[in-house]
């Protein structure tokens, strides 16, 4: 009995080992010398933390400015899927927490030629489980040979002080972006140069954000008038708003050339000049922005 133990022992063993040569496992994951996090993005428009996977990629958590608290995880791989398929995500632990058990978190889609990515709560998990010192690893079937797998992990040495530094520059981003004030209208008190409150309010917000994004290219300001009064006296009042709005933007720091101002006078209303209102509605300057 003990003889037949012993040779199904021997032949379950053999099997496994047979097994594991068919299909290898191939690590991907930075040790405790190599790990290496940092901010590669730190301003009031985007936080990106990466992290360089050796041999791999890197993997990247970006949120940017917005309206709404976002967060996403990129996976930058060197050689990009060549199929399409899933990956799993788990929890595991480091090599240096033994005893310690791992557990599933998520499936992330693979797209042919694409980087993969996570959307906003499993991004902010896996944070999570970095910052109590899980290994977030990715294992999915190699696209290349049938016959391997892929793990890839994510270190969570070196993390704990860089990651304060991000979360404290998601907390300072813009709660607006680009696409909230790429066109914007202000409006003008009667009779002359001076913006209502809210488009005082609006003019701080697009002198912030130009201040901020390198990658602005153009600012155009076009300002209009109401028919109350001469035409041509209508006419210098809108070229007047325009060039104010201009000078507003050069004297907080935005390069001169990246702006283009003209006046319009009477033309193109968008309301009836008949009422108050419909007058207060045409004095206005139109900003347009346009990125590279």
């Amino acid at each position: 009995m003990l003889l037949i133990m012993k040779k199904t022992i021997a032949s379950i063993s053999l099997f496994l080992f047979l097994s594991q040569a068919h299909a290898g496992i191939r690590q991907y994951s930075a040790d405790l010398d190599s790990s290496n996090w940092k901010l590669s993005d730190n301003s009031r428009l985007a936080c990106t933390l990466s992290h360089q996977i050796p041999n791999y990629g890197e993997a990247k958590f970006q949120s940017t400015a917005n309206r709404k608290m976002n967060m996403q995880f990129e996976l930058d791989m060197m050689r990009l899927p060549d199929t399409y398929s899933l990956a799993e995500l788990r929890s595991v632990a480091p090599s240096w927490r033994p005893g310690v058990s791992g557990y599933r978190l998520a499936d992330m889609k693979l797209h042919k030629q694409f980087a993969p990515s996570l959307s906003k709560k499993v991004a902010w998990t896996m944070l999570s489980e970095l910052e109590q010192g899980m290994s977030p690893t990715f294992y999915y079937d190699d696209w290349y040979n049938a016959n391997d797998k892929i793990s890839v992990g994510l270190s969570s040495a070196r993390f704990g002080d860089i990651y304060q530094k991000f979360v404290s520059c998601v907390g300072n981003l813009l709660n607006y972006n680009f696409d909230d004030i790429s066109y914007t209208v202000l409006n003008f008190q009667f009779g002359g140069d001076s913006l209502t409150k809210s488009s005082k309010r609006r003019l701080a917000m697009i002198t912030e954000y130009l201040s901020l994004d390198p990658d602005l290219d153009l600012v155009l300001i076009d300002g209009y008038n109401d028919s109350y009064g001469g035409r041509n006296t209508n006419l210098k009042i809108s070229e007047k708003r325009a060039t104010k709005i201009r000078e507003y933007f050069v004297n907080s720091g935005v390069d001169p050339s990246r702006i283009e101002a003209k006046g319009y006078g009477e033309k193109r209303h968008i309301a009836s000049n008949d009422t108050v209102l419909g007058r207060s509605v045409n004095r206005r300057v139109i900003i347009r922005m346009d990125k590279l």
